[in-house]
């Protein structure tokens, strides 16, 4: 006996949803997703952000990409750094030009264009535009490129806040590294950090709703009261900074 059409729909449901049980109670089903916040489940968010700062603090080596503003415009520095303080940074500022500094056995030397000489207003352009010099005391460009050699100039500044931190979304950042994406206040904004779940916690990116430290904006990361974003990549790589010659 043929049964109607809508019995059948039923019969059919209810055996799929037994198949389904009964699949499951096998575990014969594949595993769902991985969820990128299990290393992080029992964690708080505070408790997350301080192994990423402890794990990015102890990388042997680590290359950041920064990006804030700063009066002479857009700020961007591409910078490789190691534990031992050795350290290549190019930093462009817009307007204001293009500076390479290398830090190598405690000796710094830097190599500017005419625009970022002028700029600074340094000894006459056309004499020192793409010539490795010594920085002088007064190179503010130079200072601000040697502060990115130092991560701590970045970590230092999340570090106050992390007692604020909460935990968001999961992301890939650019490094295409499963993320737990971790964000927080403070009084000069929100902040953001994506903070990698296969392998060590390493900080992958960090946006900091200003450039200046928490007491204002001298002897900050460079951006004033402009946010800054930093991405963390190339985590113990080998790297070798050479001293140039001048």
């Amino acid at each position: 006996m043929r049964l109607p059409a809508r019995a059948s729909a039923a019969a059919l449901s209810a055996a799929t949803a037994l198949a389904l049980a009964l699949a499951t109670a096998c575990g014969m089903l594949p595993d769902d997703a991985p969820d990128a916040t299990a290393p992080y489940t029992r964690l708080t968010a505070p408790e997350v952000v301080n192994k990423a700062l402890a794990a990015t603090r102890a990388a042997k080596s680590v290359r950041m990409t920064v990006e804030a503003a700063s009066p002479e415009g857009p700020v961007e520095a591409f910078v490789a750094t190691d534990i031992r303080g050795e350290c290549t940074v190019t930093l462009s500022m817009g307007a204001a030009g293009t500076m390479e500094l290398v830090r190598t056995g405690g000796t710094v030397r830097t190599r500017s264009d005419a625009a970022m000489l002028r700029s600074a207003s340094t000894a006459p352009a056309e004499n020192l535009a793409g010539h490795w010099v010594s920085p002088t005391a007064a190179d503010r460009h130079a200072e601000l490129a040697e502060r990115y050699c130092d991560r701590e100039t970045f970590l230092g500044s999340l570090a106050p806040k992390t007692g604020t931190a909460r935990k968001g979304p999961t992301a890939a950042p650019g490094s295409g590294t499963p993320a737990l994406t971790v964000t927080g206040g403070s009084r000069d904004g929100k902040w953001t950090a994506d903070i990698a779940t296969e392998g060590r916690p390493f900080l992958l990116k960090l946006r900091l709703p200003r450039g200046g430290t928490e007491g204002g904006t001298e002897g900050g990361t460079g951006g004033g009261t402009a946010p800054v974003t930093v991405e963390f990549s190339e985590f113990d790589k080998p790297f070798r900074a050479s001293r140039p010659k001048t």
